[in-house]
C-alpha cells in the first residue's frame, strides 16, 4: 500500500480548532457547561421532530436504495478486499465501541426506573419495556443512520473516483466546485471535531467503567493517575493497530474483538437464567417490532415526560454526530460490494449484534432486579452507574476469570473504535487517497497521540463532558450534510444509471 500526502490546511485547522475549542471549553468550563447543556436540552425538545422524521426517513431511503433497481450497482471492481465475517467485524467495532458493553447492561435498568408511555415504575409493563426499548435505539434506525453516509461516501471513491475520502468528496454532486473550496474544507474540519467529541464519549464511558473493574480486581482506590495509565493502555494497542494499517492491524484486531465478545455473551447465556433471557428477548423484540412505528415517532407533546427527548433523541443525535466517521470508515472497507449488499450487510451485523447484548446482558441485569437476586436499582442510586457494571459481573459464576476477560475485551472494544478512528482522521486530512493507498503512518501515528493527549488532559481537568455535549450539537448541521449527501447521490445515480 503507498502513502498519500497530507492536507496541510485540513491537518493544522483540525488541530487548531480541536485545541482552541477544548482549551475554552475547560477554562471556562463553570459557564460553558450549564449553557451546553441548555443547548442540549434546547436541541432534544424543539428538534425532536427533526431527528425522529430523520432517522425514518433514512430507513425509508435506504430501503428503496437496496431493494429497488440502483441495489445491484456494485462498489469498485474485482472482489471484496475483506472476508464478510472480518468485514462485518470491522464495521461492527467501528461503530459500538465499550458503549454497548456499559449500556446493554445500564439502559435496561434505568428503563425499568423510569418506563415511557407513563407507565407505572418497576411494574410488569415496566420490565417488558426495558430491554425493548435498548433493542429499538441499537437497532436498525441507529445503523440507518451510520447507512447512508457510507453508501455515498462508498459510491464517491469507488464509482465517481473522487480523488480523496472525505465528506466533501462525497457532497460533490451538490457542492460542485465547492467542494473542494470554503465550504467544504468547513465540512471537513466540522466532520473531525464531531468524531473527536463522539470519540470523547466513548472514552467518558470506557475509562470510568475499566478503572472501576481494575479496582474491583486489585483493590485499588480509582484515581486520576489509574485512569491516565489506562489511557495509555489504550493508546498503545490502537495506535499499534493503526500503524499496521487495514490489513495488518485493524483486521485482525476487529476478528479477536468479535470472537472474544461472542465467548462472552455465550457464556453469561448458558451459565445465566437462559430461558429467562430467550423468553424475554423474543417478548421485547415482538414489543419492538409491533410498536416500531410509534417509538419512531413518539415525542410525548401532551404528557411531556421528556423521556423521547432524553433518550431516543438524544441517541440518535449522538449517533448522527459519528456517523460521518463511521461512513468513512465502512466505505474504505467495502470495496467489491453492492449497495444492496452494503446497507443490508450494515443494517443486520449492526443490529444483530447490539441485540445479542442488550438480550443477553440487559436481559440478565433484568432478572437479577425483578427477582430480588440483586438491587441494581440501589446500586445506581448508591454506587453510580460503573458499580452496576461490576456487580453484575461478581453476580457470574468464576467472578475473578470473567471480570479479567471483561477487561481485556473492553480494552480490545475500544481500541477497534480508535484505531479506526485515527485511520479516519487521517483520511481526512489527506490530500489525495486513491484506491490502493492509505494516509502515511506518521500521519496516523499523530492523530493517535493526539486523541490521547486530549483525553488525559480533559480526565486531568474534568472538562470531558463539555466536549461530549459540544460535539452532540454539532450534530445539528450534520442534518444538513444529510441532506447534501443524499441530493448528491441522487444526481449521481441519474446521471450514471438513467432510465432505458
Amino acid at each position: 500500500m503507498k502513502n498519500a500526502k497530507v492536507d496541510p490546511y485540513i491537518f493544522w485547522s483540525s488541530i487548531l480548532v480541536i485545541a482552541v475549542s477544548s482549551v475554552l471549553l475547560v477554562i471556562n468550563r463553570e459557564s460553558a457547561e450549564p449553557f451546553l447543556d441548555g443547548v442540549m436540552t434546547g436541541i432534544t425538545f424543539n428538534l425532536d421532530w427533526l431527528f425522529q422524521a430523520l432517522t425514518f426517513g433514512l430507513f425509508i431511503l435506504l430501503a428503496w436504495l437496496a431493494f429497488g433497481r440502483f441495489g445491484k450497482i456494485k462498489l469498485g471492481e474485482g472482489r471484496p478486499e475483506f472476508t464478510t465475517f472480518s468485514w462485518g467485524a470491522m464495521l461492527f467495532c467501528a461503530g459500538m465501541g465499550t458503549s454497548i458493553m456499559f449500556w446493554s447492561v445500564l439502559e435496561p435498568i434505568y428503563y425499568y426506573m423510569d418506563p415511557p408511555f407513563g407507565l407505572e415504575s418497576s411494574g410488569n409493563d415496566a420490565a417488558d419495556w426495558a430491554v425493548t426499548y435498548g433493542l429499538f435505539h441499537w437497532g436498525l434506525s441507529a445503523w440507518a443512520l451510520y447507512a447512508l453516509p457510507t453508501v455515498v461516501i462508498a459510491y464517491s471513491f469507488f464509482i465517481k473516483k473522487q480523488k480523496s475520502l472525505k465528506i466533501s468528496s462525497a457532497c460533490r454532486g451538490v457542492l460542485g466546485k465547492h467542494a473542494d473550496g470554503f465550504i467544504g474544507k468547513a465540512i471537513d474540519v466540522l466532520v473531525i471535531w464531531s468524531l473527536v467529541g463522539g470519540l470523547g464519549t466513548s472514552l467518558g464511558l470506557g475509562v470510568p467503567m475499566v478503572s472501576a473493574v481494575i479496582s474491583e480486581l486489585l483493590t485499588i482506590e480509582e484515581s486520576i493517575g489509574l485512569s491516565i495509565s489506562i489511557i495509555l493502555i489504550w493508546t498503545v494497542i490502537y495506535c499499534t493497530s493503526a500503524y499496521f494499517g487495514l490489513y495488518k492491524g485493524i483486521k485482525k484486531l476487529s476478528d479477536i474483538n468479535v470472537y472474544m465478545a461472542l465467548a462472552l455473551a455465550i457464556f453469561v447465556l448458558v451459565c445465566g437464567p437462559t430461558l429467562y433471557i430467550l423468553s424475554n428477548f423474543t417478548n421485547s423484540f415482538g414489543l419492538m417490532m409491533q410498536n416500531f412505528l410509534q417509538m419512531s415517532f413518539y415525542t410525548d407533546p401532551n404528557g411531556q415526560s421528556g423521556f423521547p427527548q432524553t433518550w431516543t433523541v438524544f441517541y440518535w443525535a449522538w449517533f448522527a454526530a459519528t456517523a460521518p466517521f463511521i461512513g468513512l470508515f465502512v466505505a474504505r472497507i467495502s470495496k467489491g460490494r453492492t449497495i444492496r449488499e452494503l446497507i443490508c450487510s450494515i443494517l443486520l451485523w449492526g443490529s444483530v449484534g447490539s441485540w445479542l447484548y442488550f438480550a443477553v446482558f440487559g436481559g440478565y441485569a433484568l432478572h437479577l432486579e425483578t427477582n430480588g437476586l440483586l438491587s441494581l436499582t440501589n446500586v445506581i442510586t448508591n454506587n453510580g452507574e460503573t458499580a452496576v457494571i461490576v456487580e453484575v459481573l461478581r453476580s457470574l459464576p468464576f467472578s475473578t476469570i470473567v471480570l479479567i476477560f471483561f477487561l481485556i475485551l473492553a480494552f480490545i472494544f475500544l481500541s477497534t473504535s480508535l484505531d479506526s478512528a485515527t485511520y479516519v482522521l487521517s483520511s481526512i486530512a489527506t490530500r489525495e487517497l486513491k484506491d490502493g493507498e492509505e494516509p502515511a503512518r506518521w500521519h496516523r501515528l499523530v492523530w493517535g497521540f493526539t486523541l490521547a493527549a486530549l483525553a488525559i488532559s480533559l480526565i486531568s481537568v474534568g472538562g470531558l463532558k463539555v466536549v461530549q455535549t459540544s460535539a452532540v450539537i454539532a450534530a445539528v448541521p450534520i442534518v444538513i450534510i444529510y441532506l447534501l449527501l443524499t441530493l448528491s447521490l441522487v444526481k449521481w445515480l441519474k446521471e450514471d444509471f438513467p432510465k432505458q
